[in-house]
């Protein structure tokens, strides 16, 4: 296996960290960037797509799996002889997927709900999102005694994706005083605002902050955060679609609001089905607080929640997904 990504992306620390060798080629963006960045990025994508093929040329894979990104498109060209797998995380495909779905010979996707978006392909298949080993390995015992935290203790969870969420965090910390006498926090920044987030906690009275705990990023112990938790507020990237149902975990879900509506329709698609609430982040200071207070509070909610949520859980999506590929795999060209 071969993992290609951008130039100067994060992935390459994630990649190399989990042991898979990984090539960088250029990439960047063409849609909705503006008429000064457009020259420059379209430059980047033919340069992208010249470093593609030698790559392909280099590496000789049976089959291209591709989950979104501008790095997918050069890729995708350079490989159009090769059987194509493309992999749909959220439930709306981005405009990359789009592109490449006319050359893909399968599609997988998280939800049926994302048939709609290819309906003229008749290789889609519904997998469910796939879940990393180390988060199925985690119970609800286990977890709380990893963190430290009392066994029938209230606790929520807040997080912003692997950058962290500036809004989410400072929304976070204004609200501590009024969260904390009644819940303990388990609390991922990212680390653009670990200095600010870390400074608070710091200037907490030591009762509550007992109850707070403080991570710039979590890896391998990702999994004992869900698992300890009783509700989680956080964005709604794609990884909601399959790591909160796996663990039955209800949701405030604070879709960013200053890209295209994917985390939007991620969201919108398990408020729909009763397992998470929809907070809007320009309300996210005002309400942040009360809406927290008010889950935690309706213990019966939050049950209906959970249940709704667990619902659409598919723990075996990444064995599913590997069946898609190995039959591409194995396809003539």
């Amino acid at each position: 296996m071969l993992w290609v990504g951008g130039e100067g992306g994060m992935e390459a620390d994630l990649v190399t960290r989990a042991g898979v060798p990984f090539r960088a080629i250029a990439a960047a963006g063409v849609h909705g960037v503006g008429l000064r960045r457009l020259p420059g990025n379209a430059w980047q994508l033919l340069r992208g797509y010249r470093q593609a093929h030698q790559v392909l040329r280099d590496f000789r894979p049976d089959v291209l799996f591709f989950t979104g990104g501008y790095v997918a498109v050069p890729v995708g060209l350079a490989g159009r002889r090769i059987p194509t797998v493309l992999y749909v995380p959220d439930i709306e495909p981005g405009l990359a997927l789009k592109t490449l779905a006319r050359l893909a010979d399968r599609i997988a996707v998280t939800a049926e709900d994302s048939r709609r978006f290819f309906p003229r392909h008749r290789g889609v298949e519904v997998t469910g999102y796939p879940l990393r080993q180390e988060l199925l390995t985690w119970e609800r015992a286990a977890a709380r005694a990893h963190w430290g935290l009392p066994a029938e203790a209230q606790v929520l969870l807040v997080f912003g994706g692997s950058k962290g969420a500036r809004s989410i965090n400072r929304s976070l910390l204004a609200a501590l005083p009024q969260l904390l006498p009644h819940m303990h926090i388990l609390h991922i920044t990212g680390r653009l605002d670990w200095q600010e987030v870390d400074a608070a906690r710091t200037a907490l009275p030591d009762d509550l902050k007992a109850r707070y705990r403080a991570f710039p990023y979590l890896h391998e112990t990702m999994g004992a955060a869900l698992a300890a938790a009783d509700l989680v507020v956080s964005r709604a990237g794609a990884s909601v679609l399959g790591e909160f149902p796996f663990f039955g975990l209800p949701a405030v879900l604070v879709p960013y609001p200053y890209a295209w509506r994917y985390q939007q329709v991620n969201a919108a698609y398990l408020a729909a089905r009763g397992a998470a609430k929809i907070l809007p982040d320009e309300r996210l200071a005002a309400d942040l607080a009360s809406s927290v207070l008010a889950l935690m509070a309706d213990r019966a909610a939050r049950a209906r929640m959970a249940e709704a949520m667990r619902s659409l859980a598919r723990p075996d999506a990444a064995r599913r997904i590997a069946a898609v590929l190995r039959q591409a795999a194995r396809q003539e060209v």
